[in-house]
């Protein structure tokens, strides 16, 4: 697995959203997008990133980002994600873990002695001609949304 640095292409990707329509990265040529990777829905650090970036949704907006989860959680649990936290941004049902692979995401994790595969928590900021402009690996869960602000800057 080749690890994506910033200055390069981010790579494409075709999946379904929380309502099973179909989403690429294409589809948002000529924005700023921030794509952030979680783990789970509806965890404590999940919630508080996917809040902090519903609470300065607006901001963001104002920027000329958009927003996009990624986990392989499928469309039912996105969907009561976004219901129960009033996400307005979609999030992307990665079941088959082909984005998280493209990514370098899915990696190897360790919790109490036990090894598993998992998705690592992770934001990339994509410029408006698909070149990754920066790549955050040390998410502050509650701040994730400050800390995309702070790099622009």
């Amino acid at each position: 697995m080749t690890e994506l640095t910033e200055g390069q292409k981010a790579p494409d990707f075709k999946a379904k959203d929380q309502n099973g329509k179909s989403i690429s990265l294409s589809d948002f040529s000529g924005k700023d997008v921030i794509l952030y990777f979680y783990p789970k829905d509806d965890t404590p650090g999940c919630t508080a990133e996917a809040c902090s970036f519903r609470d300065n949704y607006q901001s963001l907006l104002k920027e000329g980002f958009e927003v996009l989860g990624v986990s392989t959680d499928d469309e039912k649990s996105h969907q009561k994600f976004i219901t129960k936290y009033s996400l307005p941004f979609s999030l992307i049902a990665d079941t088959d873990k082909k984005i998280v692979e493209a990514y370098g995401v899915w990696v190897e994790k360790n919790m109490y002695g036990k090894k598993y595969m998992g998705v690592a928590r992770k934001t990339f900021i994509i410029d408006k001609n698909g070149l990754i402009q920066k790549i955050i690996d040390k998410v502050d869960t509650k701040n994730s949304s400050g800390q995309v602000l702070d790099s622009i800057k």
